[in-house]
Parts: structure tokens; sequence; C-alpha cells
């Protein structure tokens, strides 16, 4: 064994030693004198290091776990602990902040300390109720990634058109949340909905509170000349509740009434394509007889619904990419070019071939459905 070492049985362990000769005859002549003279040099010793040289800077604790006779297991239970400190101090901070939110929130409503516009949409219910449980779906389940906000303008009114589908339309949801939660200005998305929608109980009301209208000129016009940012899926029913077989190939567009709104009112049109949503339901057949019975347009069947009951109703984790393309300008046209039916047909035409060639360039970027 090397004789400047000595082996420390119990914590199993090599201990490097200064002089070891001149310091072992000391401590066995004059132990007293040897502490003595150790406390008097204290000063000196804990500004070096374990070679002897003198340190960067001061030490800021006063010693070392070493000087202190700490043992190593005991130096990293230290030093663990002083590394979860922090991260319980933060989780602390944020229970209290959300704690403090939700009790802000609470004394507002009682209160009456929040606005509703003419549509009924409600901002602060749908910031602090109705977004929050689309968090981990968006950021965790779907993994969405979002390209091109930049082309969404900060201000003023502009027409999102996007493709649909997906047997239940969550991609509107996610839309929406990308844009709240990831655009510089967070901008709320007020999107157009079936009349489907306002009529269902409880899911009307909530849709309303949101900031969702009906899909119809007058609504839109109205919303986009008061400076609002509009979100469409002109596809409807036929685009969300097709089947599996003919996933990313467009419906129709219906005959343009987006697109005489967003020349009526002069704001530009983002198309929008949409990829990872067709597979989250896999809709395979659809029970024509339930549908009518409930009045739904369609009643889907996908591998895992009604065959597991409410399981099935639980998506799969697909990878999603949500793209915003350059902006279409609609304010060249003229006052009446809404009357033009070519033109607008011209402009449906080419929103349309935009957003289905954009989902034809995220597919072939894409390796794995649920990897992406």
């Amino acid at each position: 064994m090397n004789p400047a070492e000595e082996v420390d049985v119990a914590e199993a362990r090599v201990i490097p030693l200064r002089a070891p000769d001149r310091d072992a005859s000391r401590r066995r002549a004059a132990p007293a004198q040897v502490a003595g003279e150790q406390a008097a040099t204290g000063q000196e010793a804990t500004g070096r290091g374990a070679t002897g040289r003198d340190t960067a800077g001061p030490d800021t604790t006063g010693s070392t776990a070493a000087d202190r006779g700490v043992t190593g297991r005991e130096a990293v239970a230290s030093e663990a602990a002083g590394d979860a400190g922090p991260s319980r101090e933060a989780a602390g901070s944020g229970r209290e902040e959300g704690l403090a939110g939700l009790l802000a929130f609470a004394r507002r409503r009682l209160q009456g300390d929040y606005r509703v516009d003419e549509f009924g949409f409600d901002p602060d219910l749908t910031d602090h109720v109705l977004m929050p449980p689309l968090k981990p779906l968006y950021e965790k389940w779907f993994r969405v990634e979002a390209i091109g906000l930049h082309n969404v303008p900060a201000e003023g009114g502009a027409l999102i058109v996007a493709n649909h589908s997906g047997t239940l339309p969550l991609d509107a949801t996610m839309t929406a949340y990308a844009v709240r939660a990831e655009h510089p200005a967070h901008r709320h998305l007020r999107m157009l909905g079936a009349d489907l929608v306002f009529r269902t109980p409880v899911l009307g009301a909530l849709a309303r509170k949101s900031g969702q209208t009906l899909a119809c000129n007058p609504d839109a016009e109205r919303l986009l000349r008061s400076g609002e940012l509009v979100g469409v899926w002109p596809e409807g029913f036929k685009g969300i509740g097709k089947p599996f077989k003919d996933r990313y190939k467009l419906q129709r567009f219906g005959r343009g009434g987006f697109v005489s709104a967003a020349l009526d009112t002069g704001v530009p049109i983002i198309p929008c394509s949409i990829v990872g949503a067709e597979e989250i339901y896999p809709k395979i057949g659809d029970l024509k007889a339930l549908a009518r019975l409930f009045g739904f347009p369609y009643f889907p069947v996908t591998p895992f619904f009604p065959l597991l009951g409410p399981l099935g109703v639980i998506p799969l984790p697909s990878k999603w990419y949500i793209e915003f393309g350059e902006p279409i300008r609609t304010d060249g046209y003229g006052e009446h070019a809404s009357d033009d039916p070519m033109l607008v047909f011209n402009l449906t035409d080419q929103v349309r071939e935009t957003i289905q060639q954009t989902l034809y360039r995220l597919l072939t970027q894409r390796r794995n459905v649920f990897l992406g």
C-alpha cells in the first residue's frame, strides 16, 4: 500500500493524507499541540483545494465536507437534499399560485367581474376552466407541433381555413389551443360550428362560452369586422365522418361561403393543414340506424368502439402537426368581389389545393403515425 494513503475500513474508501510521517509522529507525541496548530491554520486550510493549491475563490460555505468530518455517504445525501430543496420550493410555489388563481377566478365570478360578448363568449371562463384540461392532451398525448404561427397576424381580423377529420372534432379544439397557447399574441380562435353543436344540451352552451358561433356568413362577417381571428372547417361532417380509407383526401369545400365572408371584410385567408387527427378514431363502419335514431350525421364504428364501450372513446395517441400557411390576401379585389362566382370558386379552389398539397408534404415527412 502507498505510504501516503491509509484505508478507512468503515467507509471503504481511500483518504489522502498530507505529510503522513510528520503528522503521525506529532499526533503521537502531542495530540493537543497538533490540534491547536490545526485550529490556528483552519482559515488557511479552508481556502485550499484537495491538492493543496489555492482555489479560485473563497469558500462560501466556510468548510468542505471533509473539513467537517462528514463521510462520503453523508455528503452525497446532503447535496441531494440541497438539490431537492429548490424543486420542492418551486412545486409548493406553483401550487400556491394555482390556488391563488383559482380563488381569484371564484371571486370574479361571484362579483360578476367578467365580460361576455354578444355571441356569449366568456374569455375568463375559457382561459381558466375550458382551456387547462386541453393542455395535457395537446402536449403529452398528441404532442402537437404547431408550424408557421408567424403567418397568423397578431391583431386584426383573419380567417383560418383548415381540413377536418377524426370522427370527433378534436382537431378544431387543438387548433384553438395552439393559437391561444403558442402564438406570441395568445389570441383566441373564434370557431364556426354546425348547428348540431348548438342544439346539443350542455355542449351548445359550452361552445358559446368558448367563443364558437354558428357557421353562417352574417356571424362570420361580424366577427371579422370586429378584428377577431375566426376559424372554419368547410368540409363539415363530410370531412370529419369520412371512412378511414379516405384519410387525408379533402372533401368538397361547400359553396365557398367562407371566401365570400373574407372578400366582404377584406381579411386574409390562412390555410391550415392538420396531420394526425385522422388516426385518433379510425372509422371502419357506420351504424346508420343508430345515427337516425339519435339525430347524428353518422354513428361511427372503430376498432375499439362500440366494442369496448367507454374505453373505445379514448383517442389513439397519434403524433400531430398543425401547419399555418402563408396568408392569401383578399383586400385587393374591390367592394363587390364576393358577387363574382368565378372569383369565389377560384379562391376556394386555391385554398383547398394549398391545404391538400401541404398535407401530402407533411405525410411524406412523417415516418410513423405515433412517433412522427
